[in-house]
């Protein structure tokens, strides 16, 4: 990767090896017929990715002092359920992809059927995962938590998002659906991230607004950034089938503000998001570092 600085080039080192780690120790195969949906998790959930969205619930976790572990385990609920969503993304009902983050993708490397179910699992995982009594001691901090990832990942955030992108392949959205679009599709998750440790610190929700702010600016910049790699990319780098959104005819960022007037938008999120973390000083350097790479990397 490119254009990573040294604070986020360790987390993100760190973070991949956290997350393979712990998917390692849940998705233990068993001697018996489920063998096959347990090697299809594996193969989605271990050994890729950019673990953004780990690294934010990490990031997110610092400023208010929260074990690692605990962290670690909400940021895998939460890849889970980026996991899942991929694996039914890829299949021939939906984008018919071939190649997710350089491997064949799950219905390629197995079936259909064992690509569902795997997708089916991983998202029951994710609610295993996040109401585990080590994520934290207070039940009601823990029940918020799967409230709040609920709520991410349904029919008002990210998939509710998936089917607004699908309606957008008969109809034409403006630059606000758009933007309702990719904050439910790509950003509710993201906002998620960032507002766990703020459950987790027992941060009142009226005190949370500078994070939600930043969580909204990276979210739209990130989206942004993906319409660009796909308009300019290298699907080797990519790991997957660009310009495909181009081919389908829909609308996008880059089709509606044009490549320069998205750069420059991307750009100006960025400086939002980081601008409102100016109390909380250097506790949030890596939300800092993760905001600038938003728009910066290269896959």
């Amino acid at each position: 990767m490119t254009n990573v600085s040294p604070i986020l080039g360790d987390a993100l080192g760190r973070i991949a090896m956290d997350v393979d780690a712990l998917f390692d120790s849940v998705l233990q195969i068993p001697d018996d017929p489920r063998r096959r949906l347990f090697e299809a998790m594996r193969h989605a959930s271990i050994g890729g990715g950019k673990r953004m969205r780990p690294l934010l619930v990490v990031a997110a976790c610092e400023l208010f002092n929260i074990d690692r572990d605990a962290a670690l385990r909400v940021g895998c609920a939460v890849e889970s359920i980026h996991v899942y969503s991929l694996i039914h993304d890829d299949l021939p009902c939906m984008d018919d992809d071939d190649l997710r983050r350089g491997r064949p993708t799950v219905h390629r490397a197995f079936d259909e059927a064992t690509a569902v179910l795997a997708g089916d699992a991983l998202h029951a995982l994710a609610f295993d995962l996040v109401s585990d009594e080590s994520v934290h001691s207070d039940p009601f901090v823990r029940i918020e938590l799967v409230a709040a990832l609920a709520r991410a990942s349904g029919p008002h955030g990210m998939a509710g998002g998936q089917m607004m992108d699908i309606v957008a392949e008969t109809e034409t959205f403006d630059l606000n659906g758009v933007t309702r679009l990719q904050q439910m599709k790509t950003g509710a998750l993201i906002a998620f991230c960032v507002e766990a440790g703020a459950i987790m610190g027992r941060l009142p929700p009226e005190g949370r607004a500078p994070l939600r702010g930043y969580a909204r600016d990276i979210g739209l910049a990130f989206q942004i950034a993906d319409d660009l790699l796909d308009h300019e990319g290298d699907e080797e780098a990519a790991g997957k089938a660009l310009r495909k959104d181009q081919a389908a005819g829909k609308a996008t960022f880059l089709s509606l503000l044009g490549v320069d007037r998205a750069r420059e938008q991307a750009r100006i999120l960025v400086d939002q998001a980081i601008e409102h973390l100016h109390s909380y000083g250097e506790n949030a350097n890596l939300l800092r570092a993760i905001a600038r790479y938003s728009i910066e990397r290269d896959r």
